[in-house]
């Protein structure tokens, strides 16, 4: 059997790998491209890509950064009675502006990331609708001040690539920080139908989002450009993790003097095991997302790699037990997905 016809049993072969580290570096990059980057097909590439996707390998997805329009990005940590966590995880995970709902490993804390588009949303979500549930014993929320970059970003294939092939990939493009007081962006109701296409899927066509708002092909794709350069619209990668060898998952929390707060978050970002890192209001002012092999990797990785970090007061460490929710894609028990 050739390596274009290759067993949708075998989780991920180099050709697999080398084809995600291409997406995650553009996730709308054309096939056709990506094949003459890698040396095989246009076919080639778009096959392996359905066969990722059927497997629930992985999602392509646009994301709206809340930033630029003026609001802001919470974490919520959730206490609840151990009988009740399944159904709150099971109900934030249907609000559209809630994601990453993950069920912690002693039963009965649930944490998620709210990005309310508008003011009323965020009163809503945050002081009525989810304080009020029956299910919520306790509520801490923490605002998202920075988000640390990577300089490569998980899963990290990128030594499956040659230097050239990685000089005609090219950068990700930067993170979106924001740059001052500037008038935040204002969204049409077509620029909203094409970021719910864009959330299903994230390489939706042009062809198609112009159907759906009524546009012309050229005016999506310029549009398209222009909400990623202002920061409002990006693209994200969801992985299958336990497919892939990943079996442990946590959220860390730390603390530190602030003067150290910078410092720690940058070093936290070059670690391997990390796939989100942010300073975070509250009494924790570091949060990380790390994927771990297994219990032993998360030790070593916390005793070795945070353990020689000077600057470090405190370390709380929670597995998820489950995850229920991914960016914008609902889990079931053959998906797992990343914490932000």
């Amino acid at each position: 059997m050739d390596s274009e016809n290759a067993n949708e049993s075998a989780v991920l072969d180099t050709l697999d790998k080398q084809i995600i580290h291409g997406l995650v570096t553009d996730a709308r990059i054309p096939f056709a491209r990506l094949g003459a980057i890698l040396g095989v097909s246009e076919q080639t590439v778009a096959r392996r890509y359905r066969s990722l996707r059927r497997r629930g390998m992985i999602h392509v997805a646009g994301q709206v950064n809340t930033v630029p329009l003026g609001r802001t990005r919470w974490i919520l940590r959730i206490r609840t009675a151990p009988n009740r966590a399944v159904a709150l995880a099971e109900a934030l995970a249907r609000l559209p502006d809630v994601s990453w709902v993950s069920l912690l490993a002693n039963g009965f804390e649930v944490t998620c990331v709210c990005r309310p588009r508008s003011a009323e949303r965020q009163e809503e979500l945050l002081l009525r609708m989810i304080p009020r549930a029956g299910q919520v014993l306790e509520l801490t929320v923490h605002e998202v001040m920075r988000q640390f970059p990577f300089a490569e970003e998980w899963p990290r294939y990128s030594d499956l690539l040659t230097a050239a092939q990685l000089r005609e990939l090219g950068p990700r493009p930067p993170m979106w920080e924001p740059r001052g007081p500037e008038k935040s962006v204002e969204l049409s109701r077509a620029d909203e139908v094409m970021l719910t296409i864009l959330g299903r899927d994230g390489r939706a066509s042009y062809a198609q989002i112009a159907a759906a708002t009524g546009w012309s092909a050229s005016r999506v794709a310029r549009r398209m450009s222009e909400l990623v350069e202002s920061g409002v619209l990006y693209f994200d990668l969801d992985f299958a993790l336990e497919r892939m060898g990943y079996m442990t998952r946590a959220w860390i929390w730390m603390r530190m003097r602030p003067g150290d707060l910078e410092t720690v978050g940058r070093a936290v970002a070059t670690h391997p095991e990390v796939a989100y890192v942010a300073a975070t209001t509250g009494t924790a002012n570091l949060m990380a997302a790390v994927v771990c092999n297994d219990t032993a990797h998360l030790y070593r990785y916390v005793t070795d790699s945070l353990g020689a970090l000077p600057g470090i007061n405190d370390v709380q460490v929670l597995s998820a037990l489950r995850m229920f929710k991914q960016s914008l894609t609902l889990l079931d028990d053959r998906k797992v997905g990343v914490v932000p």
